[in-house]
């Protein structure tokens, strides 16, 4: 046999502990009343990318739109996708800077290339001044391109 014993309690009537209640709780709103949340915050946050200028925003989505709509004379991708396009900045007067670099230094439509750039994004209804400053440090490489432009170069 086993050594365990047990114990047997016979009790009359079960004590349940007191179930919490809402008028006891610490500031307790008035009945009725909606006592604010940690989720006030969050709810009355704007969503990123309000403003026209900000990613995501009307006027930064449609420098974007123009940009892609400008293709290397050589490769069959927009310099976008190509990921010659390294940075886009728009302020609030709508003035817009582009940093872009090209595949090489020897590339033949250096010249040309960030005229384009510049006229393209100048004609964006809502920029006000396109400027483009052409840079070469870091240099561009293939690792910079979209799949999207790996796919259409068969790169994938």
């Amino acid at each position: 046999m086993s050594s365990d014993t047990f114990r047997i309690e016979e009790v009359e009537a079960e004590t349940r502990p007191p179930r919490a209640r809402v008028e006891d709780a610490v500031d307790a709103p008035a009945v009725g009343e909606r006592k604010r949340d940690y989720l006030d915050g969050f709810l009355t946050q704007k969503p990123q990318g309000d403003a026209a200028h900000e990613p995501g925003g009307a006027l930064y989505e449609a420098i974007i739109d123009a940009l892609k709509e400008i293709y290397d004379p050589e490769i069959p991708v927009n310099i976008y996708e190509l990921g010659l396009i390294y940075n886009v900045e728009v302020t609030d007067g709508g003035h817009a800077v582009v940093t872009m670099t090209l595949t090489t230094p020897h590339c033949p439509v250096a010249e040309s290339m960030p005229g384009e750039v510049e006229l393209r994004v100048g004609s964006v209804p809502g920029v006000s001044i396109a400027d483009v400053n052409l840079v070469w440090d870091p240099p561009w490489d293939p690792a910079k391109m979209s799949d999207e432009a790996r796919l259409e170069l068969g790169m994938l």
